[in-house]
């Protein structure tokens, strides 16, 4: 049967490979130019070149993309540059053991994914591969725990480092000591580094140019590293563990600037682990909690109840007054 391909123009032949379905030129098959491996909601690009297949780009997919082992017969070796670029609701990615070259900028700005599942541990991540992207929560390495997950996810979208980004050294003790030199060094930067750079240069990538706001996102910044940190604590030593509640709890609800409590309840509200962790710590006081329940108002029903609850039966006919 034939159909139409992305190019309105060109005529292509419909396949079947077991469960695969391809989309490719009847004559370019083979000589390097791009077929199309259907996805559920979407097709990924690519080329066959020297027995091996590259992913070339992708289609605007929806939700999780798997990307396979083998198209026709062949392993799929590599993830061009930018093929999966500003792909807005991809929210998962799984790349088996058989990719081993991940090319610059191939996840970048894709503002909703969540989760990458890497399943080769000698895979080389070129530049910027996940550049923007601002929801990444979990990144998945062979025989690695779930706080290497997070920490190198962290690594990527807050600290920003790409010395970080090997598979290999990740969650060794060395990686670990890394990652909490780079997060210690921001805790104790000055809210308003970098920004005589950004006014002296114009990038407009940090919005906007107001001195106040610059230093809120600054700390904000630096609350949400010590939130993750604090979460998964592996190899965490108590001198860095000490300064990580302490710049939470003096940025709390109350204090002068309280962008504990804020980044708590616009990005974590809905996360049991980030409200717990924010209680725990002292970032819930009785001197505050009536200022918080309030700011919750309608939101976030579980973290309002877990609030009201936290201080036990004293606080039943302080709370009844929030129902």
């Amino acid at each position: 049967m034939t159909c139409k391909g992305g190019n309105p123009f060109q005529l292509v032949v419909y396949k079947e490979y077991g469960s695969e379905s391809v989309y490719m030129n009847d004559t370019t098959r083979n000589k390097g130019l791009e077929a199309q491996y259907l996805l559920p909601g979407g097709y990924l690009g690519y080329k066959i070149q020297n027995q091996e297949i590259e992913i070339i780009d992708s289609s605007a997919l929806l939700g999780e993309a798997r990307i396979p082992e083998r198209i026709e017969g062949y392993p799929v070796t590599a993830i061009h540059k930018k093929a999966f670029l500003s792909r807005k609701y991809l929210q998962k990615v799984t790349l088996p053991e058989t990719v081993c070259q991940v090319g610059d900028w191939a996840f970048a700005h894709c503002d909703r994914l969540k989760e990458i599942s890497i399943g080769n541990p000698r895979v080389h991540l070129g530049k910027a591969v996940f550049l923007d992207c601002k929801e990444l929560r979990f990144l998945y390495l062979p025989d690695k725990n779930r706080t290497v997950a997070a920490l190198f996810a962290g690594a990527v979208g807050l600290l920003k480092t790409e010395y970080l980004l090997n598979p290999l050294e990740a969650g060794s003790e060395e990686w670990f000591a890394k990652w909490d030199a780079r997060a210690k060094e921001l805790l104790l930067s000055k809210d308003e580094s970098g920004y005589s750079k950004q006014v002296l240069c114009g990038e407009e990538d940090y919005g906007s140019v107001d001195l106040r706001a610059y230093k809120e996102r600054a700390r904000k910044k630096k609350v949400r590293v010590a939130f993750l940190r604090l979460l998964y604590p592996d190899e965490l030593r108590p001198e860095l563990k000490a300064l990580l509640e302490q710049y939470l709890l003096t940025h709390t609800k109350g204090c002068e600037s309280e962008e504990t409590w804020k980044v708590l309840l616009e990005e974590y509200g809905n996360n049991s682990e980030y409200y717990k962790l924010f209680a725990t710590l002292g970032c819930l006081t009785r001197e505050n909690r009536a200022a918080i329940l309030e700011d919750i108002g309608e939101d976030h029903p579980e973290m309002k109840a877990y609030f009201m609850g936290f201080f036990g039966q004293e606080g039943d006919f302080f709370d009844s007054l929030f129902l």
